[in-house]
């Protein structure tokens, strides 16, 4: 938690952040080297463009080996000139400073002494780089990383000690930072340091490890602990010493982690962006489960101080990416049926407006992995603009973003290794529903209406079923994309955001050109691109809306354009030629964006799968975004 001043300044100095790269680090008394390897091969799902490890041989020397591209490449050169020793670090780099380059991969090595891998940025590197000049040092590499390691190295000669050399040396980096640090003098000594990206420690028998994820680490341990803000870990094969921000020894909370070995299995299908698709009945039933008990809401659960929700009169939801377009979402619900102002924002525009705070004001922050940088900056600045309550929504229990949450809600998704975001998706729109209802049982939502809510909450997963069985159907559909390089979404009112959904899904993963608009927007510009070679994917559930998306979808199929329309059977709107309609199952009006954003999942990834792109690491995107 942060307040006052000392927020303040942390807040300034952490403005901007990498994207999600990958540590890994050991200390065992077996060869290491495998269990580096399986760790990064494990953190692919991150997005990256090298691959690197260096361990400590028995003979004391430093062996340093990098490759430009997957994994399977730095496998292979470890197959050709195999490394043994029983401490080592490696990461996954995602270029920021220098472009993707062998030379540019971690780890970097100050005098063959001192071995760093680091996830994010050291913002004030230039003026760094400039003073190691100064005093005789020289750079191989274009990175920022390669500073910090010298930076290191220099306060290692002068205090003969790892640890206080990294402490000393943390002083002088602004920025947001893991690291992970190796000395050949030192060969039973580790150190971690967590400065604004998520650092986690496993424990073993005689044996320690190091991580960005504890997914990396699920095949030697269950047990972690995971650093909080401002953490230096010193770790030996039968020690582990946790200092704070201050320099103080602390304690951290071990925890138990058994599910992680199945996550990163895919099992029978292709892909895990396939896999995570097909589990969202399975991820709907828990979250909703959760929260709900014999068709009562366990506002409990939220945390502490759930009480205070009482006196909420008005929200703010703040995400980015996908989680916007839940927001959107749940801004409809929570206006439409509780009956309470909501505001939704996207989190890089939140951070720096200068908004009004109203009174009695609640802030909501949407995440999958809690450790979006705009989304945790936005978080913090609310606190010190006075909102009186936060809650966020999230799907890590251990991230940032629930630490520093007054209230939370817990996504219960499960593990989500493809970059593009469907579970995770799906369980926020559930919480957001929830969270209506527990705003609208003290405003609009008489008791009667509420239990029809919850039993039709129940039915969801069901639902959920049905449309996976339409995979075939839109599998034959996707042909019609494979020459195309355009695509609009429509929707309207609950269904614009879903539109949205669908088109961010199929650009992400597929590369196609799409934008979405609300149906009634078509005439206003949209409509001039409108034409044989412009697919158009239109969401039309039986609502009090369907009329007017009939009338839209009309000026589409006038002008030659070819329809793929999502529609209630009860729609009564048939295929042609250049309509192809998909009959989705008949649900309660208000849930219909949970259901109907499924089909648009499966036909962005079978568009992708036809394209031939890397679905699971799309290119240019990792998992967990923390850069501006």
């Amino acid at each position: 938690m942060f307040s006052g001043d000392s927020w303040k300044l942390h807040y300034e100095e952490k403005a901007e952040v990498l994207k999600m790269c990958g540590i890994v680090g050991a200390i065992a008394q077996r060869d290491v080297s495998p269990i580096l390897v399986e760790g990064l091969r494990r953190l692919e799902y991150r997005g990256y463009d090298s691959a690197g490890l260096v361990v400590l041989k028995a003979n004391g020397e430093l062996q340093r080996l990098r490759a430009l591209g997957k994994v399977s490449e730095l496998t292979d050169r470890l197959l050709q000139e195999p490394i043994y020793g029983n401490v080592g670090i490696a990461h996954t780099r995602w270029a920021t400073h220098g472009k993707p380059s062998e030379t540019n991969a971690h780890p970097h090595l100050s005098h063959d002494l001192v071995a760093v891998v680091h996830n994010g940025i050291i913002e004030n590197y230039e003026s760094l780089r400039a003073e190691l000049l100064g005093e005789g040092y020289t750079f191989s590499s274009e990175t920022d990383t390669e500073v910090a390691t010298h930076i290191i190295h220099k306060n290692y000669l002068e205090k003969k000690n790892l640890l206080a050399a990294v402490q000393s040396a943390v002083k002088k980096f602004r920025g947001a930072y893991a690291l992970g640090i190796l000395a050949q003098d030192e060969p039973n000594h580790l150190i971690a340091v967590r400065s604004g990206c998520p650092l986690v420690i496993g424990i073993g028998i005689k044996e320690h490890f190091f991580a960005s994820d504890p997914l990396a680490l699920s095949p030697v341990t269950q047990q972690f602990i995971y650093l909080e803000e401002g953490d230096i870990a010193s770790i030996s094969q039968d020690n582990l010493v946790i200092y704070d921000l201050n320099g103080n020894e602390v304690k951290r909370n071990v925890q138990t982690l058994t599910n992680l070995q199945d996550a990163s299995d895919r099992g029978s299908f292709r892909h895990f962006m396939l896999k995570e698709i097909f589990e969202q009945p399975h991820a709907i039933r828990d979250t909703f489960n959760d929260l709900i008990d014999n068709e009562k809401l366990l506002v409990q659960n939220f945390g502490e101080g759930f009480e205070q929700l009482k006196t909420i009169e008005r929200i703010k939801i703040v995400a980015c990416g996908t989680s916007y377009h839940a927001g959107m979402i749940g801004q409809n619900w929570l206006e439409s049926l509780a009956g309470i102002p909501c505001q939704v924002e996207i989190a890089s525009e939140n951070r720096y407006r200068h908004s009004v705070v109203e009174p009695n004001s609640l802030f909501v922050t949407i995440s999958q992995s809690g450790e979006t940088a705009d989304t945790l900056a936005s978080l913090r600045q609310a606190k010190l603009n006075g909102h009186r309550l936060t809650l966020g929504i999230c799907n890590v229990a251990q991230s940032a973003l629930v630490r520093e949450s007054d209230l939370v809600m817990l996504t219960r998704a499960g593990v989500e290794i493809g970059v593009a975001s469907t579970k995770a998706f799906t369980t926020q729109l559930i919480s957001l529903f929830l969270l209506t209802l527990f705003f609208g049982h003290h405003r609009a939502i008489t008791h009667d209406r509420e239990r029809y809510f919850i039993e039709n909450l129940r039915y969801l997963p069901a639902f959920a079923e049905q449309v996976l069985a339409l995979d075939e159907q839109i599998r034959v559909l996707a042909q019609k994309f494979i020459h195309k390089q355009h695509a609009l979404f429509l929707g309207r009112g609950l269904h614009y955001p879903v539109a949205m959904e669908g088109a961010l899904k199929l650009k992400e993963i597929s590369y196609i050109h799409a934008e979405a608009y609300p149906a009634g927007e078509l005439k206003h510009g949209p409509l001039a691109l409108v034409d044989k070679e412009m697919p158009v994917i239109a969401v039309a559930p039986n609502d009090e809306l369907l009329e007017k998306v009939k009338s839209n979808l009309c000026e589409v199929e006038a002008r030659g354009g070819e329809l793929i329309i999502f529609a209630d059977q009860a729609s009564n709107i048939s295929s042609n030629s250049h309509t192809h309609v998909i009959n989705m199952p008949k649900v309660c009006n208000e849930l219909t964006p949970l259901i109907y954003t499924i089909p648009l999942q499966l036909l962005a990834y079978h568009v992708a799968v036809l394209k031939g792109t890397d679905v699971d690491q799309p290119r240019n995107l990792a998992k967990s975004v923390t850069v501006e």
